[in-house]
């Protein structure tokens, strides 16, 4: 394949996303190193990922995505990125600009770098949050909008992210905005079940399969039957259970445990995990092919010290949620504590920043809310240390005798 110039020569960001290796460089190595960045992406998502997150003058897109629909990425990025200009790739033929296209031509003419360009933007109703989840950040506006684009398809998605950053309420957000809400969500916890147990929890079993087994039982994947199975701590899979998962993410076939006939279901797949996958897959730990069928999709969770502008809004909704269960009026958070939770480094993410407010919420007593003991001493290099702790502490008591607590 021949790939053609781009007049004028790019000076800015170059990003090449084809689902074909040998294309992708040789897309890549048609530009000099140096200056220029030019970085390779196997599909639409982790290209409009790149996007949001980087300075780019060119990009070269495939047609054949595995993910997405080359069209409407096009016209997704046409909004979005006006000054990025694109050339469309055919793995079979040469290289042809976008403008050439019979959708409306972006702007010719000199393509300054993305960094020079004003991005508008994007329409707030795809950044709106999803069900059941809050902030505002612009890491949490970009998992939104990835998430809306994907919810709607087939495709598998493999959320990642550390422990606590709310990958099953992604997974439950899914399966609300796809058109299978209807039917059902199936969550199974990898590592929550044992492995001599886990291809039967999955597949199900036939009658006689096993000691015990006097009858027939459909598994987990049978039960989400035109709905979307959810497999949690899909890292923790055992080795001999992923070629079957594989199979089944193939054929989209289930064979009972002791049966001999196979069915087909009608599943779509999220999973979620909080390991790193391409260095268990290096390790021999996790199946390549596995990985790669699985990550069709992949939607990252920032980790909540990324995203510290939406701590004072999730800190504000839990303390009001623990006060209403607790049937206690909701305490208030002070300027200080609010400081304190946005300098705390919150290595449970957004389940510690939880189960703190359902702390304080109790120990508040319908005053003031009362961060635990080391929140406070976190906080001592930005100037909070003991002395702070005590006359915090001293300041509410007088508050709570002075309103007869």
């Amino acid at each position: 394949m021949t790939i053609a110039p781009v007049d004028p020569p790019p000076v800015g960001g170059v990003l090449v996303a084809s689902p074909c290796t040998s294309l992708r460089e040789q897309v890549a190595g048609s530009f000099p190193s140096p200056p220029l960045t030019v970085q390779q992406v196997g599909g639409g998502a982790e290209a409009l990922s790149k996007l949001e997150s980087g300075d780019w003058q060119l990009l070269y897109l495939d047609r054949r995505l595995p993910d997405l629909d080359a069209e409407e990425l096009l016209g997704i990025i046409k909004r979005r990125f006006p000054g990025i200009q694109v050339v469309l790739l055919d793995s079979d033929g040469p290289a042809s600009p976008a403008e050439e296209r019979s959708d409306p031509p972006p702007a010719r003419g000199v393509h300054p770098p993305v960094a020079a360009v004003p991005r508008p933007r994007p329409d707030r109703e795809d950044e709106t949050p999803l069900p059941g989840m809050i902030g505002d950040s612009e890491a949490m506006r970009r998992l939104y909008r990835l998430a809306r684009l994907v919810a709607a398809r087939p495709s598998t998605v493999l959320i990642l992210g550390a422990t606590g950053t709310g990958k099953e309420l992604v997974a439950r957000a899914l399966h609300r905005l796809s058109p299978r809400r209807a039917r059902p969500l199936v969550v199974v916890n990898c590592a929550a079940i044992p492995e001599t147990l886990l291809e039967s929890e999955l597949f199900g079993y036939a009658r006689g399969a096993f000691t015990g087994a006097v009858q027939a039982q459909a598994g987990r994947i049978w039960a989400a039957q035109g709905g979307t199975l959810f497999l949690d701590e899909i890292g923790e899979l055992p080795l001999a259970m992923q070629a079957k998962l594989l199979r089944f993410l193939e054929q989209k076939e289930v064979q009972r445990l002791g049966g001999s006939e196979s069915v087909k279901v009608d599943v779509r797949v999220v999973a979620a995990t909080n390991a790193d996958l391409p260095e268990k897959v290096e390790r021999n730990l996790f199946r390549e092919d596995l990985y790669y069928r699985l990550a069709a999709f992949p939607l990252e969770l920032p980790p909540l010290e990324q995203r510290r502008s939406d701590i004072v809004p999730l800190a504000q909704h839990f303390l009001l949620a623990a006060a209403e269960a607790a049937n206690l009026p909701c305490p208030q958070l002070s300027p200080e504590t609010c400081q304190r939770l946005e300098r705390h480094k919150w290595r449970g993410n957004v389940r510690e920043l939880q189960h703190i407010m359902e702390r304080a919420a109790i120990l508040a007593e319908g005053c003031a809310a009362v961060l635990p003991e080391h929140l406070y001493f976190s906080s001592s290099a930005a100037g909070f240390g003991a002395q702070a702790l005590l006359r915090n502490e001293r300041e509410i008591r007088e508050r709570q005798s002075a309103v007869g607590l």
